[in-house]
């Protein structure tokens, strides 16, 4: 009794965490006046940007500019944008307490002029209509949003992200941190106002923090800022770390440990309690020959369902991934071994080629 009570809890304490809260279409007075600058930091993204580029051509509302930072790259991601006719810099050496992403955003900004400013990672892809949209919600909202991209999948191993999706959704949308100080973004995808993010100073204020979008949104929270996230489905996507399982366990492994650090300890909890009900019910097949394997068994099928039901809005992982949801569980749980080694044993996580120092926060 007790192993299908903790199995029935866990999956009760997902429904509380997950929040549909999707971009909607709609009218805002003005929207259509905004000058709106899109800054995309890319580091080696010649396989991303040509998505994206299309994409920001083909909107139905037009950006005001778009600027790509060149941040070191080593493959055609130069030629690339320019071949788009966008705005292409050259990131300048990195300074001393600037991490790569932060200095390449920031200088992104300095040489950008509109009264709106949407970050987009190079990964991003969006439907003919999302910048219009993006702009209504903001504008309706107030304050500065982001967005947790529905993830599109394609081989067997980025699919391995399936529960990584379910908890980064779960963070972003948990109604714990709806007035959260420390309340974060989703640094894919952000949209303020200029105004908004000098009042912060921009990602001046987080120069040296490896979680940019965590730390960014606590910054616009203690200058009094509303900070609003949703969910992507059906406007805002993205195909994750598609180089390979280096590129996937180094991507998730640079935030993991050091995440759960911003969330509020409600929010942790119940995040825990449908961890543990979930790797509880993958244990069933050890239990063969005992009167827990079917209470454990039901337990895999309910969180199954759970999977089924929320995969609709987080991604499209295809319909083995979640009923052989226990391999993205242990793909889970070997990621934040991993961001534990060396967020404690090393003082650095590694991305992109770089090593970034946990204490100094300084790149190596």
């Amino acid at each position: 009794m007790l192993v299908a009570v903790i199995c029935v809890v866990g999956c009760l304490c997902g429904f509380i965490l997950f929040r549909k809260n999707v971009l909607r279409p709609g009218y805002v007075p003005g929207a259509d006046q905004v000058k709106l600058s899109v800054i995309i930091p890319a580091r080696n993204e010649a396989c991303n940007l040509p998505h994206l580029l299309h994409a920001l051509k083909i909107q139905t509302l037009e950006p005001f500019e778009i600027i790509v930072v060149d941040d070191f790259s080593e493959d055609d991601t130069r030629e690339i944008a320019e071949s788009y006719g966008v705005t292409v810099i050259s990131n300048p050496s990195l300074p001393e307490g600037w991490t790569g992403k932060n200095w390449a955003v920031w200088n992104g900004y300095l040489q950008s002029s509109g009264n709106m400013i949407a970050f987009l990672d190079a990964d991003i892809r969006l439907v003919p209509r999302a910048l219009e949209i993006l702009i209504m919600a903001r504008q309706q909202a107030g304050g500065v949003i982001s967005v947790v991209p529905f993830h599109y999948t394609v081989s067997f191993g980025e699919r391995l992200a399936l529960i990584f999706n379910f908890l980064g959704v779960f963070a972003f949308t948990s109604p714990i941190e709806k007035d959260s100080p420390n309340k974060g973004l989703y640094g894919s995808c952000i949209l303020t106002t200029r105004a908004d993010y000098e009042t912060i100073k921009g990602h001046e204020s987080v120069k040296g923090e490896m979680l940019d979008d965590l730390n960014l949104g606590a910054a616009f929270r203690k200058a009094g800022i509303q900070v609003t996230n949703f969910i992507g489905y059906g406007l805002v996507s993205f195909r994750m770390y598609a180089q390979g399982m280096r590129s996937r366990i180094q991507g998730f492994g640079k935030g993991a440990a050091l995440g759960t650090s911003k969330l509020k300890g409600g929010t942790i909890a119940l995040i825990a309690l449908w961890v543990i009900g979930l790797v509880a019910s993958e244990t069933f097949f050890l239990f063969l020959n005992t009167s827990w394997w079917l209470p454990l068994f039901m337990g895999y099928l309910i969180y199954m369902m759970q999977l089924f039901y929320f995969v609709r809005y987080v991604g499209k992982f295809g319909v083995i991934m979640p009923i052989l949801h226990i391999f993205s569980t242990i793909f889970m749980i070997v990621v934040m071994l991993y961001s534990v080694y060396q967020v404690v044993f090393l003082g650095h996580v590694a991305w992109k080629g770089r090593n970034v120092k946990v204490g100094s926060r300084r790149e190596l």
